[in-house]
C-alpha cells in the first residue's frame, strides 16, 4: 500500500510555483485557485518575498493550491487501495486527493482557514516553541505544567509546544525531560484554545459545504484515525484549528496498514524525513520539482497493480475510524444488501462513540472482525461486494 502526504505550514519557499507554471494548464489552474482565494497565487508564488508568503492568510492557500497542483498531475484514481493524510493545513490538500473536497474547495476553505486563524493571532501574544529530544512524557508533563499545550506531536522527540509568550520563556529557561527548546517563527499558538475564533468562523463558512465521502483511506490528525463520512471529515477539518496535531498517530496508522511507500506532494522535505525515522524501511520520495513527477506515477502504478493482475476490484474495504471496541449493527449479516449510509456498528472509545456506516450500496460479504473485538484505527472491519457486480455467487 502507497501513502500520499501533504505538507504544512512552514513548508514554504519563495518561489516555490515558478518551476511549475511550465507544465500546460497550470497557469489556468492557479489562475482558478486565486480566484477561489481572493488571493493573487500567482505573483506571491513566484515573485513574492519571504516575509510576505509567511503570512498566515497567504501561506496556507499557498500550499494547498501546490498540493494539488502536483497532485492532479500524478493520474490518481481515486477509487484506490490508498493513504492519503496531510499535516495540520495539509489536510485540506488531503481531503480534495481523496475526492472528498474539490481542489477549488480546499483552496477556498485554507484562504478562509489562513484569514481567520491570522486574525485570531492578533487578539493575544502567543506563540509556538519546538522541542527536540528528551522523553516524551516527561516533556508533554513539563508542557502542560506551564498551561502549554502540545499542540504538534510529529514523532518520537519532536513536539511542538503553544500558547502565551510568557509560559513559552519559562518553558526555554527550565526545558523539561532533556529537550532542547527552539522557539518558531509563527504569527500565534495554532491549534490550542486561542483559535476557538477562528473554529466559530469557519464552522459558519463550512456550512454550505456539500462534501463525498472520503474512497482512498483518509486519516485525520486528531487522533490518526480514518475518515469515513463527509460530514465527519469536515467537522473534522473545522475543529482541527484547536486540537493538538497527532501526526504521530497518523504515520502509526499508516505502520498498521502496512504503507510500504510513501510520496510526499510538494514543497517536499519535512514529512518524508520525520517519515524515515518513523518508518523504518518504506520506500520514500519528496516531490520537489516537476522532474519528480514520473518516478511518483511510477511508484504509484507499480503499487496499484501489484498482486491485481489486470482484475478491476469489486469489493470496499471498510476500516475502522478510531481505535475502540466495534460492536456489529443488528441485523446486517453476511449476506444482506446494504444502502449506502446503512450503519453497519460502532466503535466505542473512552470518550465517545462513531457510528460505521456503509460508504455504498453493496452486499456485505464479509465481516473482518468480531462483535466486540477491541480494533486499532484504520483496520478492515467488513468487506462489501460492489452491488452492481454481485452475481449471487461465492465471495
Amino acid at each position: 500500500m502507497i501513502a500520499l502526504f501533504a505538507p504544512g505550514q512552514g513548508s514554504q519557499t519563495p518561489g516555490m510555483l515558478a518551476p511549475w507554471l511550465e507544465l500546460p494548464g497550470v497557469t489556468e489552474q492557479l489562475g482558478e485557485f486565486g480566484e477561489a482565494a481572493g488571493l493573487d497565487l500567482l505573483r506571491l508564488g513566484t515573485t513574492a518575498d519571504a516575509d510576505e508568503i509567511k503570512d498566515t492568510a497567504v501561506t496556507q492557500p499557498l500550499l494547498v493550491a501546490l498540493g494539488l497542483v502536483v497532485s492532479t498531475r500524478l493520474g490518481l484514481e481515486v477509487d484506490t487501495d490508498r493513504v492519503v493524510a496531510g499535516h495540520s493545513v495539509g489536510e485540506l490538500t488531503a481531503a480534495a486527493v481523496s475526492g472528498a473536497l474539490t481542489p477549488v474547495e480546499a483552496v477556498a476553505l485554507a484562504a478562509r482557514r489562513g484569514a481567520e486563524m491570522a486574525a485570531a493571532c492578533a487578539l493575544a501574544p502567543t506563540g509556538m516553541s519546538a522541542l527536540l529530544g528528551g522523553d516524551t512524557e516527561a516533556v508533554v508533563a513539563g508542557i502542560e505544567a506551564l498551561g502549554l499545550t502540545a499542540a504538534n506531536r510529529n514523532a518520537t522527540g519532536q513536539i511542538v509546544a503553544a500558547g502565551s509568550m510568557e509560559a513559552l520563556a519559562a518553558l526555554a529557561a527550565d526545558p523539561p525531560g532533556g529537550a532542547r527548546v527552539r522557539a518558531l517563527p509563527v504569527a500565534g499558538a495554532f491549534h490550542t484554545r486561542y483559535m476557538a475564533p477562528a473554529e466559530a468562523a469557519l464552522a459558519e463558512w463550512s456550512a454550505t459545504l456539500r462534501p463525498a465521502d472520503p474512497r482512498p483511506i483518509l486519516l485525520s490528525n486528531a487522533d490518526g484515525s480514518a475518515v469515513v463520512t463527509g460530514p465527519d471529515l469536515v467537522a473534522r477539518l473545522v475543529r482541527q484549528v484547536t486540537l493538538p496535531v497527532r501526526w504521530d498517530l497518523c504515520l502509526r496508522t499508516c505502520a498498521d496498514l502496512g504503507v510500504t511507500a510513501a510520496i510526499e506532494l510538494a514543497p517536499a522535505g519535512t514529512l518524508t524525513a520525520i517519515a524515515k525515522r518513523e518508518l523504518p524501511g518504506i520506500e520514500l520520495l519528496a516531490i520537489k520539482s516537476p522532474a519528480d513527477l514520473e518516478t511518483a506515477r511510477v511508484m504509484i502504478t507499480s503499487r496499484a497493480q501489484h498482486g491485481q493482475g489486470e482484475h478491476t476490484p469489486e469489493f470496499r474495504i471498510v476500516v475502522t475510524p478510531a481505535k475502540g471496541v466495534f460492536t456489529r449493527a443488528d441485523g446486517v449479516d453476511e449476506g444482506s444488501a446494504v444502502a449506502r449510509g446503512t450503519r453497519l456498528g460502532t466503535i466505542a472509545t473512552n470518550r465517545d462513540d462513531h457510528e460505521i456506516v456503509a460508504p455504498q450500496a453493496g452486499v456485505l460479504a464479509e465481516w473482518l472482525r468480531s462483535d466486540g473485538d477491541i480494533v486499532a484505527a484504520g483496520l478492515p472491519l467488513v468487506r462489501l461486494h460492489d452491488g452492481a457486480h454481485h452475481d449471487g455467487g461465492d465471495y
